[in-house]
Protein backbone atom coordinates (compact mmCIF):
# COMPACT_ATOMS: atom_id res chain seq x y z
CA UNK A 1 0.00 0.00 0.00
CA UNK A 2 0.78 3.48 -0.54
CA UNK A 3 1.35 5.42 2.73
CA UNK A 4 -0.40 8.55 0.67
CA UNK A 5 -3.78 6.51 0.45
CA UNK A 6 -3.55 5.57 4.02
CA UNK A 7 -7.08 6.29 5.44
CA UNK A 8 -7.28 4.03 8.70
CA UNK A 9 -6.72 0.73 11.16
CA UNK A 10 -8.27 -1.30 8.87
CA UNK A 11 -6.20 -0.26 6.14
CA UNK A 12 -3.19 -2.13 8.58
CA UNK A 13 -4.57 -5.14 8.16
CA UNK A 14 -4.69 -5.65 4.27
CA UNK A 15 -0.90 -5.02 4.60
CA UNK A 16 1.23 -8.61 4.53
CA UNK A 17 4.47 -8.81 6.75
CA UNK A 18 6.70 -8.21 3.97
CA UNK A 19 5.27 -4.86 3.40
CA UNK A 20 5.37 -3.92 7.04
CA UNK A 21 8.69 -1.82 6.90
CA UNK A 22 8.59 -0.51 4.08
CA UNK A 23 5.16 0.92 5.22
CA UNK A 24 7.11 1.69 8.74
CA UNK A 25 9.49 3.81 7.12
CA UNK A 26 6.78 5.56 5.08
CA UNK A 27 5.28 6.72 8.21
CA UNK A 28 8.30 7.85 9.53
CA UNK A 29 9.38 10.13 6.99
CA UNK A 30 5.51 11.56 7.42
CA UNK A 31 6.25 12.04 10.68
CA UNK A 32 9.65 13.77 10.24
CA UNK A 33 8.44 15.81 7.53
CA UNK A 34 5.64 17.01 9.80
CA UNK A 35 6.97 17.35 13.20
CA UNK A 36 9.90 19.38 12.08
CA UNK A 37 7.67 21.84 10.55
CA UNK A 38 4.39 22.04 12.88
CA UNK A 39 6.94 21.16 16.19
CA UNK A 40 6.77 18.86 19.00
CA UNK A 41 7.63 15.58 20.13
CA UNK A 42 10.00 14.08 18.10
CA UNK A 43 12.48 11.56 19.27
CA UNK A 44 10.13 9.63 21.17
CA UNK A 45 7.77 9.20 18.27
CA UNK A 46 10.29 7.93 15.64
CA UNK A 47 11.44 5.02 18.05
CA UNK A 48 8.22 3.49 18.38
CA UNK A 49 6.75 3.21 14.81
CA UNK A 50 7.49 -0.44 14.06
CA UNK A 51 6.48 -1.23 17.64
CA UNK A 52 2.81 0.71 17.01
CA UNK A 53 2.11 -0.89 13.79
CA UNK A 54 2.68 -4.65 14.75
CA UNK A 55 0.96 -3.99 17.94
CA UNK A 56 -1.72 -2.51 15.90
CA UNK A 57 -1.90 -5.71 13.06
CA UNK A 58 -1.93 -7.96 15.80
CA UNK A 59 -4.04 -6.24 18.23
CA UNK A 60 -6.58 -4.43 15.92
CA UNK A 61 -7.91 -1.07 17.20
CA UNK A 62 -11.30 -2.14 16.59
CA UNK A 63 -11.40 -4.67 19.06
CA UNK A 64 -8.46 -4.07 21.51
CA UNK A 65 -7.95 -1.20 23.72
CA UNK A 66 -4.15 0.89 24.06
CA UNK A 67 -2.85 3.44 26.75
CA UNK A 68 0.57 4.81 25.60
CA UNK A 69 2.56 5.86 28.85
CA UNK A 70 3.84 8.78 28.23
CA UNK A 71 1.41 10.10 26.11
CA UNK A 72 3.92 12.06 23.88
CA UNK A 73 5.39 9.14 22.40
CA UNK A 74 2.07 8.70 20.69
CA UNK A 75 2.00 10.54 17.57
CA UNK A 76 2.62 7.39 14.69
CA UNK A 77 -0.95 5.72 16.53
CA UNK A 78 -2.55 8.96 16.36
CA UNK A 79 -1.33 9.17 12.48
CA UNK A 80 -2.66 5.39 12.14
CA UNK A 81 -6.08 6.27 13.94
CA UNK A 82 -7.68 8.56 11.24
CA UNK A 83 -5.71 11.60 12.50
CA UNK A 84 -3.10 11.59 9.82
CA UNK A 85 -4.34 15.23 8.46
CA UNK A 86 -4.60 16.44 11.54
CA UNK A 87 -0.99 15.83 12.88
CA UNK A 88 -0.03 18.79 10.64
CA UNK A 89 -1.77 21.02 13.17
CA UNK A 90 -0.51 18.90 16.60
CA UNK A 91 -0.54 21.31 19.72
CA UNK A 92 -1.89 23.95 17.69
CA UNK A 93 -4.62 26.24 18.97
CA UNK A 94 -8.11 23.80 18.45
CA UNK A 95 -5.70 21.49 16.52
CA UNK A 96 -5.18 17.90 18.08
CA UNK A 97 -3.28 17.22 21.23
CA UNK A 98 0.17 16.25 22.14
CA UNK A 99 -0.79 13.83 23.89
CA UNK A 100 -4.21 11.29 23.86
CA UNK A 101 -7.32 12.34 25.15
CA UNK A 102 -10.65 10.55 25.24
CA UNK A 103 -12.68 13.84 24.19
CA UNK A 104 -10.62 13.86 21.06
CA UNK A 105 -10.93 10.03 19.38
CA UNK A 106 -12.42 6.67 20.49
CA UNK A 107 -9.53 5.53 19.77
CA UNK A 108 -7.48 7.43 22.99
CA UNK A 109 -8.70 4.73 25.63
CA UNK A 110 -6.95 7.33 28.48
CA UNK A 111 -5.53 10.25 28.77
CA UNK A 112 -2.07 9.80 29.62
CA UNK A 113 0.01 13.34 29.83
CA UNK A 114 2.09 12.89 33.06
CA UNK A 115 3.95 9.34 33.50
CA UNK A 116 3.71 5.84 35.18
CA UNK A 117 -0.23 5.82 35.20
CA UNK A 118 -0.72 3.25 32.41
CA UNK A 119 -0.80 -0.46 34.44
CA UNK A 120 -3.36 1.21 36.67
CA UNK A 121 -6.06 2.10 34.31
CA UNK A 122 -4.92 -0.95 32.61
CA UNK A 123 -5.98 -2.71 35.52
CA UNK A 124 -9.23 -1.14 35.73
CA UNK A 125 -9.99 -1.55 32.22
CA UNK A 126 -9.65 -5.12 32.16
CA UNK A 127 -11.20 -5.54 36.07
CA UNK A 128 -14.35 -3.72 34.33
CA UNK A 129 -14.73 -6.26 31.39
CA UNK A 130 -14.17 -9.47 33.75
CA UNK A 131 -18.08 -9.85 33.89
CA UNK A 132 -18.62 -9.19 29.86
CA UNK A 133 -18.92 -12.17 27.84
CA UNK A 134 -16.07 -13.81 26.32
CA UNK A 135 -16.79 -12.18 22.56
CA UNK A 136 -17.21 -8.71 24.35
CA UNK A 137 -13.76 -9.07 26.40
CA UNK A 138 -10.19 -7.41 24.62
CA UNK A 139 -6.66 -7.37 25.85
CA UNK A 140 -5.48 -3.45 27.15
CA UNK A 141 -2.42 -3.23 26.11
CA UNK A 142 -0.18 -0.60 27.31
CA UNK A 143 3.23 0.81 26.41
CA UNK A 144 5.42 1.83 29.00
CA UNK A 145 8.27 3.44 28.41
CA UNK A 146 11.79 2.96 30.88
CA UNK A 147 11.36 6.12 32.06
CA UNK A 148 7.54 5.98 33.25
CA UNK A 149 8.15 2.49 34.35
CA UNK A 150 10.77 4.61 37.36
CA UNK A 151 7.45 6.09 38.46
CA UNK A 152 5.92 4.82 41.99
CA UNK A 153 2.33 4.51 40.74
CA UNK A 154 4.06 1.55 38.29
CA UNK A 155 5.62 0.04 40.99
CA UNK A 156 1.43 0.16 42.96
CA UNK A 157 0.68 -1.38 40.02
CA UNK A 158 2.65 -4.25 39.57
CA UNK A 159 2.63 -5.17 43.09
CA UNK A 160 -1.23 -5.62 42.73
CA UNK A 161 -1.37 -7.50 39.14
CA UNK A 162 0.05 -10.68 40.50
CA UNK A 163 -2.95 -12.47 41.47
CA UNK A 164 -5.32 -10.71 39.11
CA UNK A 165 -4.97 -13.03 36.12
CA UNK A 166 -6.42 -9.67 34.03
CA UNK A 167 -6.13 -9.69 30.23
CA UNK A 168 -2.89 -7.39 30.26
CA UNK A 169 -0.22 -6.78 27.59
CA UNK A 170 2.53 -4.51 29.51
CA UNK A 171 4.71 -3.52 26.33
CA UNK A 172 8.08 -2.63 28.21
CA UNK A 173 9.85 0.16 25.48
CA UNK A 174 13.28 0.26 26.63
CA UNK A 175 15.29 2.98 24.69
CA UNK A 176 17.50 4.00 28.52
CA UNK A 177 16.19 7.48 28.07
CA UNK A 178 13.16 9.66 29.83
CA UNK A 179 13.46 13.06 28.27
CA UNK A 180 17.48 12.95 29.75
CA UNK A 181 19.28 9.16 29.68
CA UNK A 182 17.52 6.99 32.82
CA UNK A 183 19.21 6.24 35.87
CA UNK A 184 18.14 3.67 38.85
CA UNK A 185 18.17 -0.26 39.16
CA UNK A 186 15.99 -0.85 36.43
CA UNK A 187 18.04 0.89 33.91
CA UNK A 188 21.29 -0.83 34.81
CA UNK A 189 19.61 -4.40 34.98
CA UNK A 190 20.38 -6.89 32.76
CA UNK A 191 18.32 -9.01 31.12
CA UNK A 192 18.40 -11.85 33.25
CA UNK A 193 17.54 -9.98 36.64
CA UNK A 194 14.68 -8.24 34.29
CA UNK A 195 13.12 -11.23 33.58
CA UNK A 196 13.00 -12.46 37.03
CA UNK A 197 11.94 -9.44 38.26
CA UNK A 198 8.97 -8.94 36.09
CA UNK A 199 7.98 -12.74 36.48
CA UNK A 200 8.62 -12.24 40.39
CA UNK A 201 5.70 -9.96 40.08
CA UNK A 202 3.45 -13.15 37.86
CA UNK A 203 3.64 -11.15 34.28
CA UNK A 204 4.58 -13.58 31.32
CA UNK A 205 7.88 -11.97 30.52
CA UNK A 206 9.24 -12.02 26.31
CA UNK A 207 12.06 -10.34 25.36
CA UNK A 208 14.05 -8.63 24.88
CA UNK A 209 13.33 -8.12 21.25
CA UNK A 210 14.44 -5.55 19.02
CA UNK A 211 11.66 -3.12 18.34
CA UNK A 212 12.64 -1.74 15.08
CA UNK A 213 11.72 -5.64 13.08
CA UNK A 214 8.66 -6.25 12.41
CA UNK A 215 9.27 -9.58 11.97
CA UNK A 216 10.35 -10.32 15.25
CA UNK A 217 7.45 -8.04 16.90
CA UNK A 218 5.04 -10.19 14.98
CA UNK A 219 6.30 -13.14 16.37
CA UNK A 220 6.73 -12.32 19.93
CA UNK A 221 3.41 -10.95 19.77
CA UNK A 222 2.00 -14.06 18.57
CA UNK A 223 3.52 -15.84 21.29
CA UNK A 224 1.51 -13.00 24.22
CA UNK A 225 -1.56 -13.85 22.47
CA UNK A 226 -1.32 -17.55 23.71
CA UNK A 227 -0.64 -16.42 27.26
CA UNK A 228 -3.37 -16.36 29.67
CA UNK A 229 -3.46 -13.60 32.15
CA UNK A 230 -1.01 -10.21 32.56
CA UNK A 231 2.35 -10.53 30.23
CA UNK A 232 5.00 -8.31 29.75
CA UNK A 233 6.63 -7.88 26.21
CA UNK A 234 10.30 -6.25 26.59
CA UNK A 235 11.15 -3.91 23.22
CA UNK A 236 14.26 -2.49 23.04
CA UNK A 237 14.01 0.42 20.73
CA UNK A 238 16.34 3.63 19.78
CA UNK A 239 14.52 7.38 20.66
CA UNK A 240 15.29 9.32 17.57
CA UNK A 241 15.36 6.69 15.42
CA UNK A 242 15.72 6.93 11.49
CA UNK A 243 16.86 11.13 12.10
CA UNK A 244 20.87 10.65 12.68
CA UNK A 245 20.88 14.36 15.03
CA UNK A 246 17.80 12.58 16.91
CA UNK A 247 19.96 9.26 17.36
CA UNK A 248 23.05 11.02 18.44
CA UNK A 249 21.34 14.02 20.74
CA UNK A 250 18.54 12.32 21.97
CA UNK A 251 17.91 14.83 24.81
CA UNK A 252 18.04 17.67 22.43
CA UNK A 253 15.64 16.06 19.89
CA UNK A 254 13.25 15.34 22.72
CA UNK A 255 10.66 18.19 21.16
CA UNK A 256 11.42 19.87 18.37
CA UNK A 257 10.33 23.44 18.22
CA UNK A 258 7.77 24.86 15.35
CA UNK A 259 9.44 25.42 11.87
CA UNK A 260 12.91 23.93 13.28
CA UNK A 261 13.84 23.52 8.93
CA UNK A 262 13.49 26.37 8.00
CA UNK A 263 13.09 28.91 10.88
CA UNK A 264 16.21 27.57 13.62
CA UNK A 265 15.60 29.41 16.78
CA UNK A 266 18.89 31.42 17.48
CA UNK A 267 17.73 33.18 19.88
CA UNK A 268 20.16 34.29 22.78
CA UNK A 269 17.55 35.03 25.79
CA UNK A 270 18.07 33.42 28.67
CA UNK A 271 15.47 31.21 29.77
CA UNK A 272 14.19 31.23 33.64
CA UNK A 273 15.51 27.32 33.68
CA UNK A 274 18.61 28.33 32.60
CA UNK A 275 19.19 31.30 34.82
CA UNK A 276 17.98 29.03 37.64
CA UNK A 277 20.64 26.10 36.71
CA UNK A 278 23.91 28.76 36.60
CA UNK A 279 22.78 30.26 40.05
CA UNK A 280 22.18 27.11 41.86
CA UNK A 281 25.52 25.91 40.10
CA UNK A 282 27.19 29.39 41.36
CA UNK A 283 25.67 28.80 45.15
CA UNK A 284 26.45 25.40 45.15
CA UNK A 285 30.30 26.12 44.51
CA UNK A 286 29.80 28.65 47.45
CA UNK A 287 28.00 26.38 49.79
CA UNK A 288 28.88 22.48 50.50
CA UNK A 289 25.58 22.12 52.02
CA UNK A 290 23.39 22.80 49.04
CA UNK A 291 21.96 19.36 47.89
CA UNK A 292 20.18 18.88 44.96
CA UNK A 293 17.55 17.07 43.46
CA UNK A 294 15.16 16.45 40.76
CA UNK A 295 12.48 14.04 39.31
CA UNK A 296 14.00 12.85 35.99
CA UNK A 297 14.77 16.85 35.19
CA UNK A 298 18.11 17.38 34.54
CA UNK A 299 18.42 19.19 31.79
CA UNK A 300 15.21 21.12 31.35
CA UNK A 301 15.19 22.28 34.90
CA UNK A 302 18.88 23.56 34.55
CA UNK A 303 20.63 21.30 36.83
CA UNK A 304 22.84 19.17 34.66
CA UNK A 305 25.64 20.82 35.11
CA UNK A 306 25.64 20.65 38.96
CA UNK A 307 24.91 16.95 38.49
CA UNK A 308 27.95 16.46 35.67
CA UNK A 309 30.29 18.44 38.74
CA UNK A 310 28.81 17.69 42.43
CA UNK A 311 27.69 14.03 41.91
CA UNK A 312 27.47 13.40 45.39
CA UNK A 313 25.31 16.08 45.99
CA UNK A 314 23.25 16.51 42.83
CA UNK A 315 20.94 13.40 41.92
CA UNK A 316 18.31 12.88 38.93
CA UNK A 317 16.03 10.13 41.17
CA UNK A 318 14.35 9.42 37.86
CA UNK A 319 10.25 10.47 37.50
CA UNK A 320 9.64 10.08 40.85
CA UNK A 321 8.04 13.34 42.95
CA UNK A 322 6.78 11.89 45.94
CA UNK A 323 10.22 10.56 46.69
CA UNK A 324 11.98 13.42 45.44
CA UNK A 325 10.56 15.66 48.28
CA UNK A 326 10.24 13.32 50.94
CA UNK A 327 14.07 12.52 50.16
CA UNK A 328 14.94 16.01 50.26
CA UNK A 329 13.37 16.36 53.96
CA UNK A 330 15.53 13.57 55.28
CA UNK A 331 18.25 15.69 53.59
CA UNK A 332 16.89 19.19 55.75
CA UNK A 333 16.57 17.07 58.67
CA UNK A 334 19.90 16.59 58.71
CA UNK A 335 21.07 19.68 58.24
CA UNK A 336 21.83 19.99 54.82
CA UNK A 337 20.11 22.59 52.54
CA UNK A 338 18.42 20.86 49.75
CA UNK A 339 17.05 22.46 46.59
CA UNK A 340 14.68 20.31 44.33
CA UNK A 341 13.88 21.47 40.97
CA UNK A 342 10.21 20.45 40.02
CA UNK A 343 7.48 21.20 37.01
CA UNK A 344 4.72 22.96 38.35
CA UNK A 345 2.39 20.10 37.09
CA UNK A 346 4.28 17.12 38.70
CA UNK A 347 4.50 19.39 41.83
CA UNK A 348 0.78 18.33 42.31
CA UNK A 349 1.49 15.16 42.56
CA UNK A 350 3.80 15.15 45.26
CA UNK A 351 1.24 17.27 47.66
CA UNK A 352 0.72 15.04 50.57
CA UNK A 353 4.73 14.65 50.78
CA UNK A 354 4.58 18.60 50.31
CA UNK A 355 2.20 18.78 53.69
CA UNK A 356 2.97 16.16 56.00
CA UNK A 357 6.72 15.63 55.46
CA UNK A 358 8.00 19.28 54.54
CA UNK A 359 5.30 21.64 55.86
CA UNK A 360 4.33 20.02 58.94
CA UNK A 361 7.72 19.83 60.33
CA UNK A 362 8.88 22.90 59.16
CA UNK A 363 11.49 21.50 57.21
CA UNK A 364 14.02 23.99 54.90
CA UNK A 365 13.42 22.20 51.50
CA UNK A 366 13.95 24.97 48.69
CA UNK A 367 11.15 24.28 46.09
CA UNK A 368 11.85 25.30 42.61
CA UNK A 369 8.73 25.33 40.55
CA UNK A 370 9.44 25.54 37.20
CA UNK A 371 6.96 25.90 34.13
CA UNK A 372 4.65 27.56 36.69
CA UNK A 373 1.39 29.29 34.88
CA UNK A 374 0.36 28.23 31.34
CA UNK A 375 2.93 26.26 29.01
CA UNK A 376 1.79 26.90 25.31
CA UNK A 377 1.54 23.49 23.34
CA UNK A 378 1.72 20.81 25.77
CA UNK A 379 -2.11 22.05 27.46
CA UNK A 380 -3.71 21.29 29.97
CA UNK A 381 -1.96 18.04 31.10
CA UNK A 382 1.03 20.57 31.73
CA UNK A 383 -0.22 23.90 32.67
CA UNK A 384 0.83 24.68 36.24
CA UNK A 385 -2.30 26.47 37.21
CA UNK A 386 -3.02 25.40 40.29
CA UNK A 387 0.44 25.70 42.25
CA UNK A 388 -0.45 29.06 43.88
CA UNK A 389 -3.97 27.63 45.05
CA UNK A 390 -2.75 24.27 46.55
CA UNK A 391 0.35 26.37 48.28
CA UNK A 392 -1.14 29.17 50.15
CA UNK A 393 -3.34 27.08 52.36
CA UNK A 394 -0.42 25.68 53.54
CA UNK A 395 0.88 26.68 57.15
CA UNK A 396 4.68 27.66 57.68
CA UNK A 397 5.19 27.86 53.23
CA UNK A 398 6.50 30.88 52.14
CA UNK A 399 6.28 31.37 48.96
CA UNK A 400 7.45 33.53 46.05
CA UNK A 401 6.95 34.46 42.30
CA UNK A 402 9.97 36.62 40.99
CA UNK A 403 9.57 38.42 37.83
CA UNK A 404 13.08 39.66 36.82
CA UNK A 405 16.51 37.27 37.31
CA UNK A 406 17.74 39.74 39.84
CA UNK A 407 14.21 38.77 41.79
CA UNK A 408 14.96 35.15 41.26
CA UNK A 409 18.88 35.35 42.73
CA UNK A 410 17.39 37.60 45.80
CA UNK A 411 14.62 35.01 46.07
CA UNK A 412 16.84 32.02 45.58
CA UNK A 413 19.06 33.10 48.51
CA UNK A 414 16.85 34.23 51.10
CA UNK A 415 15.60 31.24 50.57
CA UNK A 416 18.59 28.96 51.13
CA UNK A 417 19.08 30.95 54.49
CA UNK A 418 15.47 30.44 55.47
CA UNK A 419 14.52 28.00 58.56
CA UNK A 420 10.94 27.54 56.79
CA UNK A 421 9.93 25.58 53.62
CA UNK A 422 10.21 28.27 50.49
CA UNK A 423 8.56 28.14 46.69
CA UNK A 424 9.88 29.58 43.94
CA UNK A 425 7.53 29.77 41.24
CA UNK A 426 8.84 30.89 37.61
CA UNK A 427 7.46 30.28 33.99
CA UNK A 428 8.26 29.04 31.04
CA UNK A 429 10.57 30.96 28.25
CA UNK A 430 12.29 33.89 28.59
CA UNK A 431 13.20 36.20 31.71
CA UNK A 432 12.18 39.45 30.67
CA UNK A 433 13.79 42.85 32.04
CA UNK A 434 11.46 45.04 33.68
CA UNK A 435 12.19 48.75 34.69
CA UNK A 436 10.94 49.58 38.46
CA UNK A 437 11.49 45.81 39.87
CA UNK A 438 13.76 43.91 41.37
CA UNK A 439 13.66 44.45 44.89
CA UNK A 440 12.33 40.38 46.03
CA UNK A 441 9.26 41.99 48.02
CA UNK A 442 7.45 44.12 46.49
CA UNK A 443 7.44 47.22 43.93
CA UNK A 444 5.25 50.48 43.21
CA UNK A 445 6.20 50.52 39.54
CA UNK A 446 3.59 53.18 39.10
CA UNK A 447 2.11 55.10 42.58
CA UNK A 448 0.06 58.43 42.06
CA UNK A 449 -2.38 59.49 44.99
CA UNK A 450 -4.06 60.91 42.12
CA UNK A 451 -4.92 57.45 41.18
CA UNK A 452 -7.82 55.49 42.55
CA UNK A 453 -7.24 52.17 40.84
CA UNK A 454 -4.64 49.48 41.72
CA UNK A 455 -3.85 46.93 39.64
CA UNK A 456 -1.02 43.85 41.73
CA UNK A 457 0.45 41.82 39.47
CA UNK A 458 3.09 38.88 40.11
CA UNK A 459 5.85 36.69 38.23
CA UNK A 460 4.60 36.54 34.61
CA UNK A 461 2.15 38.57 34.58
CA UNK A 462 4.14 41.76 35.66
CA UNK A 463 6.20 40.84 32.19
CA UNK A 464 2.18 41.67 30.99
CA UNK A 465 1.84 44.74 32.51
CA UNK A 466 5.32 46.28 31.77
CA UNK A 467 4.29 45.27 27.76
CA UNK A 468 1.47 47.80 28.49
CA UNK A 469 2.87 50.29 30.58
CA UNK A 470 2.97 53.35 28.64
CA UNK A 471 -0.18 52.97 27.69
CA UNK A 472 -1.06 53.22 31.34
CA UNK A 473 -0.41 56.42 31.80
CA UNK A 474 -3.64 57.84 30.67
CA UNK A 475 -5.36 55.82 33.36
CA UNK A 476 -6.33 56.52 36.72
CA UNK A 477 -4.12 53.42 37.86
CA UNK A 478 -1.28 52.98 39.94
CA UNK A 479 0.40 49.13 39.21
CA UNK A 480 2.10 47.40 42.34
CA UNK A 481 4.32 44.67 41.85
CA UNK A 482 4.89 41.22 44.17
CA UNK A 483 7.52 38.88 44.50
CA UNK A 484 6.90 37.78 48.24
CA UNK A 485 3.24 36.46 48.08
CA UNK A 486 3.68 34.43 51.29
CA UNK A 487 4.14 35.79 54.23
CA UNK A 488 1.21 38.59 53.41
CA UNK A 489 3.36 41.18 52.16
CA UNK A 490 2.40 45.17 54.09
CA UNK A 491 0.68 47.17 51.49
CA UNK A 492 -0.45 50.54 52.64
CA UNK A 493 -3.11 53.03 51.89
CA UNK A 494 -5.46 50.91 50.26
CA UNK A 495 -8.88 52.47 51.16
CA UNK A 496 -7.72 55.41 48.35
CA UNK A 497 -8.85 53.06 46.08
CA UNK A 498 -11.89 52.37 44.16
CA UNK A 499 -10.97 48.84 42.52
CA UNK A 500 -8.35 47.01 43.06
CA UNK A 501 -7.18 44.67 40.05
CA UNK A 502 -5.09 41.51 41.10
CA UNK A 503 -3.47 39.30 37.98
CA UNK A 504 -1.80 36.25 37.84
CA UNK A 505 -0.97 33.30 35.76
CA UNK A 506 -2.71 30.34 37.21
CA UNK A 507 -6.12 29.47 38.80
CA UNK A 508 -8.20 32.16 40.47
CA UNK A 509 -10.23 30.69 43.17
CA UNK A 510 -7.48 29.99 46.00
CA UNK A 511 -4.82 31.92 44.13
CA UNK A 512 -2.78 35.18 44.77
CA UNK A 513 -5.51 37.43 44.13
CA UNK A 514 -8.36 36.01 46.49
CA UNK A 515 -5.65 35.56 49.73
CA UNK A 516 -4.79 39.46 49.41
CA UNK A 517 -8.69 40.27 49.46
CA UNK A 518 -9.16 37.80 52.56
CA UNK A 519 -6.89 39.40 54.13
CA UNK A 520 -7.04 43.19 53.03
CA UNK A 521 -10.71 43.54 52.41
CA UNK A 522 -11.11 44.72 56.17
CA UNK A 523 -8.95 47.70 55.14
CA UNK A 524 -10.74 49.04 52.16
CA UNK A 525 -13.97 49.73 50.34
CA UNK A 526 -13.01 48.79 47.10
CA UNK A 527 -14.10 46.71 44.61
CA UNK A 528 -11.71 43.24 44.05
CA UNK A 529 -11.34 42.16 40.38
CA UNK A 530 -9.26 38.65 39.88
CA UNK A 531 -7.69 38.06 36.40
CA UNK A 532 -6.70 34.29 36.34
CA UNK A 533 -7.88 31.40 35.12
CA UNK A 534 -11.05 30.81 35.96
CA UNK A 535 -12.72 27.39 36.93
CA UNK A 536 -11.83 26.00 33.65
CA UNK A 537 -8.82 23.75 31.76
CA UNK A 538 -7.23 25.59 29.71
CA UNK A 539 -6.31 23.57 25.92
CA UNK A 540 -3.48 23.32 24.14
CA UNK A 541 -1.99 26.52 21.80
CA UNK A 542 0.64 29.30 21.74
CA UNK A 543 0.43 31.26 24.92
CA UNK A 544 -0.01 34.50 23.36
CA UNK A 545 -3.43 33.08 22.42
CA UNK A 546 -4.17 31.16 25.45
CA UNK A 547 -3.18 34.32 27.79
CA UNK A 548 -6.03 36.46 25.94
CA UNK A 549 -8.33 33.22 26.17
CA UNK A 550 -7.86 32.96 29.68
CA UNK A 551 -9.15 36.59 29.83
CA UNK A 552 -5.65 37.91 31.56
CA UNK A 553 -2.85 38.80 28.78
CA UNK A 554 -2.04 42.38 28.25
CA UNK A 555 -4.90 43.38 25.82
CA UNK A 556 -6.91 41.82 28.77
CA UNK A 557 -5.58 43.64 31.34
CA UNK A 558 -5.67 46.98 29.26
CA UNK A 559 -9.05 46.38 27.96
CA UNK A 560 -9.97 45.69 32.17
CA UNK A 561 -8.14 48.63 33.43
CA UNK A 562 -9.58 50.99 31.12
CA UNK A 563 -12.85 50.29 31.41
CA UNK A 564 -12.54 50.53 34.77
CA UNK A 565 -11.04 53.96 34.27
CA UNK A 566 -14.14 54.93 31.83
CA UNK A 567 -16.50 54.05 34.83
CA UNK A 568 -14.80 56.65 37.28
CA UNK A 569 -14.76 59.59 34.57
Amino acid sequence: MNFSKYEGPQDLLQLAPSDLPHFCQDLRNYLIEEILQQGGHFAANLGVVELCVALMVKFPVEHHRFIWDVGHQSYPYKILTKRKKQIQNIRSFEGISGFPKINESPYDSFGTGHSSTAISAAMGMAWAQKSLSPKLQHTVVCIVGDGALTGGMSFEALNNIKSSQLDILIVYNDNGMGIDPNAGAIHLANATELKRWFEFFGLHYSGPIDGHNTDALLSAMDLCQTQPGPKLLHVKTIKGKGFEAAELEQTKWHSAPKYVKVQPNTSKTRAWHEAFGSLVYELANLNKDIMGITPAMPSSSGLSKCIKEFPERFIDVTIAEQHALTFAAGIAQSGKRPVVAIYSTFLQRAYDQLIHDIALQNLPVVICIDRAGLVGEDGPTHHGAFDLAFLLPIPNLHIYAPATETELRISLEQALESKNPICIRYPKGPIPEISGIGSGSLDWVIQNNQNNILCISTGKTSEFLGEIRERLEPLKVNWLHICQIKPLPIINNLDSYKYIVTVEDGIVTGGMGQFLEQNYQAQTSAKWIHLGIKDEFIPHGSNKILYELAGYGPESIFNELSDLTSRLS
